[in-house]
């Protein structure tokens, strides 16, 4: 990988472009046959100075736009445009999926990034809203800003035997200047699925399954759906929403003009860092305080609340259970911890070790999703029932979303998050019911966890 001495000014876009043609150039003249046959993945990229991923995602037209940030915003990548896309809808299957992106990545110049996510489930009925998604999608943008380690590079990615040129025509088309956020537009309509009726009987439906012990905990999803008399930038919304919501995993994938499914995550699927594994459970929620003696009691009360307790308990024992022989030196913190976000705070607690030999991304997805903190516990016999009284498609809700390199894996849950679907947006969150909730609580619960994102709408 080639990257230039001294870093170029963000404003001098014309030296930005120079500089990263010349470093394609020099790739592709020492490219083989078989390297164009097999689709090579080239890459070059520049230290940028004064460039910020999101500001700079917002300026672009392009159709395809992509963000992604972890919970530090120590990790950073906006994304324009594709150089290639990995998508399908038949027979989900995580070997097959991991092993092809393992292999484009592998023999890659550089070190580039696919990011994108999967479906929830692939069973139960499919709403066209998430058509453009496919059961899944990872991308190599064309374009991207990545920040990290306390510098900014801008990159261009392209595949062996592509010509320069259609890169140097989308550079064209990308903005470097200063781009005033759009306003948001306000909602003229909004509809509940289910509404507090229907939700109320879903809950009393699942008390009765808890009496009958068919399982210990379900997570019940609602889907908030606002109408607008024009559509939402994505883009702007994840910015605004950035703002309200630290401390969070936050993503943007947006693979057409009209689709994009965004969010401000508090919850890590897991993170591998070569053979090292970091995952966490996350259940049990109470409020923010509105003052520091209100929020400390609703802190402690949260930490007292046997409830509480007992749902984050199944959490932990899920994914204890499910990484048991994947990572065996697997260790968990002795009690939970208390992650506070902007209006939740949630019982955590951090797991880490060192994953047994052989052990691939893959079979870190098929053990991990879903978690006990968006299916149930047992999972098999909750996601029976999820299936029979949610009336709405979850897609990409409550799945994993993150990214994937030569050298590491990073996934969150896609939960906190809303699908832009034209002139609609459709909030998606739920709640952990065990044996002791209450209906009109539950509710409360998932209106609080949606706040973010609707007071953002609504202009509060």
């Amino acid at each position: 990988m080639h990257t230039a001495v001294e870093p170029i000014q963000v404003r001098d876009k014309g030296r930005i472009g120079r500089r990263i043609v010349a470093l394609l150039e020099q790739q592709c003249r020492g490219l083989e046959s078989a390297d164009i046959q097999n689709r090579r993945i080239l890459r070059a990229e520049i230290p940028v100075v004064g460039l910020q991923a999101l500001p700079w995602l917002c300026g672009q037209s392009f159709g395809s736009r992509g963000y992604w940030s972890d919970r530090e915003n120590a990790f950073e990548l906006a994304g324009v445009g594709g150089a290639d896309v990995i998508t399908g809808d038949a027979g989900l299957s995580y070997h097959g999926l991991m092993e092809t992106l393992h292999a484009r990545i592998a023999s890659a110049r550089g070190n580039p990034r696919y990011f994108g996510g999967l479906r929830f489930s692939g069973v139960g009925g499919k709403d066209s809203a998430w058509d453009y998604f496919k059961a899944y999608r990872f991308i190599l943008p064309r374009f991207e800003v990545f920040a990290g380690n306390g510098s900014t590079t801008f990159a261009c990615n392209m595949l062996a035997g592509e010509q320069i040129e259609m890169a140097e025509e989308a550079f064209s088309r990308l903005v470097f200047t200063d781009t005033p956020s759009r306003s948001l537009p306000r909602p003229v309509g909004r509809q509940d699925n289910p509404d507090r009726r229907g939700w109320r009987h879903n809950i009393e439906a699942v008390l009765r399954s808890l009496e009958r012990n068919a399982y210990q905990k379900i997570v019940l999803a609602r889907k908030v759906t606002f109408e607008f008399a024009e559509g939402v930038d994505p883009a702007c919304l994840l910015r605004a929403l950035k703002e309200k919501t630290g401390r969070c995993f936050h993503f943007l994938f947006q693979p057409h003009r009209r689709a994009a499914f965004v969010g401000a995550s508090p919850e890590s699927l897991y993170r591998r860092d070569g053979r090292i594994l970091t995952t966490e459970a996350i259940a049990g929620s109470r409020p923010r305080g509105h003052s520091k003696d209100r929020d400390r009691a609703l802190k402690d009360e949260l930490m007292a609340n046997e409830k509480e307790l007992r749902e984050h308990a199944f959490v932990v024992a899920g994914i204890g259970k499910s990484l048991d022989g994947l990572c065996p030196s697997l260790v968990g913190d002795d009690s939970p911890e208390v992650l506070r976000l902007s209006r939740c705070q949630h019982l955590i607690t951090r797991f880490k070790g060192q994953l047994a030999d052989g052990v691939k991304d893959a079979d870190l997805l098929a053990a991990l999703h879903p978690t006990p903190a968006v299916g149930g516990y047992p999972t098999d016999q909750a996601l029976s029932d999820i299936l029979r009284l949610e009336s709405f498609d979850r897609g990409w809700y409550a799945g994993p979303v993150g990214w994937m390199s030569k050298y590491g894996a990073q996934f969150a849950v896609g939960i906190r998050s809303g699908l832009c679907d034209g002139s609609r947006m459709h909030l998606f969150s739920g709640a952990g019911i065990v044996d002791g909730s209450v209906p009109d609580r539950e509710w409360d619960e998932v209106e609080n966890k949606i706040s973010d994102f609707v007071n953002l709408l609504v202009g509060f």
